[in-house]
């Protein structure tokens, strides 16, 4: 639904901005080829432009009907490259060269010139319960819009990015910090060519060139993440190290719904779930580390929590979304498989417990030096905090230490698997960027 929301909340502030210069994004409640097939009684459809689109399963099947349509109705569909991901390559030989090549091209500057209205009489509208939620865009999830895309940038630019390196693992600090600039990103607001453009050229990166540069370069690695799942887009359902699809799950249900809801007596992944599901953003570091404990801690498959943080995210992009859960679930026999203990993360990055306390009221009188192990209270302490662990607050559903050390042997004994090994001569063949 967040996603339906920042769509559509986006297409009116275009309408809006456009308005005196008469260009309007039309609305269509249907499938693609229903659209053109009505579109195609009114005018004659000579050309279709698009991005070419690094989407999932379902959005792959729909750019199949679309191109069976136009050959049969003699439309030419042009796709534009998007940002820096090249369609069609088997191999990164020269990507990122070809990368710092195209981020760094010409801007195309839009005149915004008059233009007609085109009238498009339709009965393809949102259905009324359906507008009503898309109508209603929650003020806890950041504004949608080119509008504020621009709004952010140039603040993180201003002032807010100038301790982006030092406060980018922080839960609290980089809600601030970072450049929140990836909802925008995701859903075609602005153009990883436009950000890394203006950073690079403002008057404050020679100040904060260090802080900046650590932001920019994150930009290739968005791109760099989304070309190796237009590589391979089997990404999205299955290990991309096929040597993972024999590795056995306990899969434990109560466990699973437990991470979903915040409800895992680990204060930092509670937190952050919660967050989450209420904000639809938390720093990377935070994304690693809830599903490194999903996967690891508790013994979880991926593909069991992969669409639910997918619904949850404001900024979702699959092209990163499914590579980098792979990369943490530890399924593609290549990166190094980091097994992130959420009480080591939380005493780091959180030690006098201010997210957690935002997010996890239950546990909002609680002293620092307790907030990262509740469980550890004296029973009189719990009384004085108004506070009982594991009725007011739950007992964590697993061992941290004995859950870390079973997940690790797992996973690194499974590594040596024949297959396995065998994978990953191959992706690394297949994804290794070499300039």
């Amino acid at each position: 639904l967040r996603h339906l929301q920042f769509q559509y909340h986006s297409i009116k502030v275009f309408n809006s901005a456009q308005e005196k210069t008469g260009k309007i994004i039309h609305v269509f409640y249907a499938s693609a080829i229903e659209v053109l097939t009505h579109i195609q009684t009114q005018y004659e459809i000579n050309n279709i432009y698009s991005y070419q689109e690094s989407g999932v399963e379902i959005t792959w099947k729909r750019d199949k009907q679309v191109k069976k349509y136009c050959l049969s109705n003699k439309i030419e569909w042009v796709e534009c490259q998007r940002d820096g991901i090249i369609r069609g390559i088997k191999n990164r030989t020269d990507w990122d060269r070809n990368w710092y090549k195209i981020i760094t091209g010409r801007l195309f500057i839009n005149g915004n010139s008059k233009n007609c209205i085109t009238n498009l009489e339709h009965n393809f509208l949102i259905p009324e319960n359906i507008k009503d939620d898309i109508e209603k865009y929650p003020n806890t999830l950041q504004p949608a819009g080119e509008t504020h895309a621009w709004l952010y940038l140039n603040s993180f630019v201003a002032d807010r990015g100038k301790n982006y390196h030092k406060l980018i693992s922080k839960p609290t600090e980089s809600r601030k910090s970072c450049s929140r600039l990836s909802p925008y990103l995701a859903w075609g607001n602005i153009s990883v060519r436009q950000v890394f453009q203006f950073v690079k050229n403002s008057v404050n990166y020679k100040h904060n060139k260090f802080a900046f540069d650590g932001m920019l370069s994150r930009l290739k690695w968005h791109c760099h993440f989304i070309q190796k799942f237009e590589m391979e887009c089997s990404y999205e359902y299955l290990c991309v190290n096929r040597g993972y699809e024999s590795l056995e799950h306990s899969n434990n249900n109560e466990f699973l719904n437990a991470w979903k809801s915040g409800q895992t007596g680990l204060p930092l992944v509670d937190a952050c779930m919660r967050c989450l599901t209420q904000t639809g953003w938390i720093n990377f570091r935070m994304r690693a580390m809830v599903v490194s404990v999903l996967c690891h801690h508790l013994d979880i498959d991926w593909r069991l929590g992969v669409y639910h943080l997918a619904q949850l995210f404001l900024d979702y992009e699959p092209g990163i979304h499914y590579t980098q859960f792979q990369m943490q679930a530890g399924t593609t026999g290549v990166n190094t498989i980091r097994i992130y203990n959420p009480i080591k993360q939380s005493q780091e990055h959180d030690p006098e417990g201010i997210f957690i306390k935002k997010w996890v009221p239950e546990l909002e009188n609680v002293h620092s030096k307790y907030i990262h192990k509740p469980w550890e209270i004296p029973a009189l302490e719990q009384s004085m905090y108004g506070l009982i662990i594991g009725s007011d607050y739950p007992l964590p559903i697993i061992d941290v230490e004995d859950a870390a050390k079973y997940g690790r042997d797992k996973i690194w004994t499974h590594r040596k698997n024949d297959l396995v090994q065998k994978e990953k001569k191959r992706i690394i063949k297949k994804h290794t960027r070499n300039n």
